[in-house]
């Protein structure tokens, strides 16, 4: 899979627990889940468990606190499909 379609899919996972006040386009590589895009510690749980199933991957506690930013979650997901 490319980065692009990795990020794309990343986007459309994203997009469903954004806030009323922040807009898709608003999603880019570098905005912080929370400070910039507001998402809740809630939604990002719900986040986490919908890229494991996009991307079939198991991520772990350690890696749920590394995903500050989309580009951290892109390369959380690089390593863990790398491991496969």
């Amino acid at each position: 899979m490319l980065k692009e379609e990795k990020y794309q899919k990343l986007k459309e996972i994203i997009k469903i627990y954004l806030p009323e006040d922040v807009a898709v386009t608003d999603i880019k590589q570098d905005s912080h889940l929370m400070n910039n895009l507001n998402i809740n510690s809630a939604n990002l749980v719900d986040i986490v468990l919908d890229v494991e199933d996009a991307f079939d991957i198991r991520l772990e506690n350690e890696d749920m606190d590394q995903m500050q930013t989309v580009n951290d979650a892109m390369v959380i997901i690089d390593a863990k499909l790398s491991e496969k």
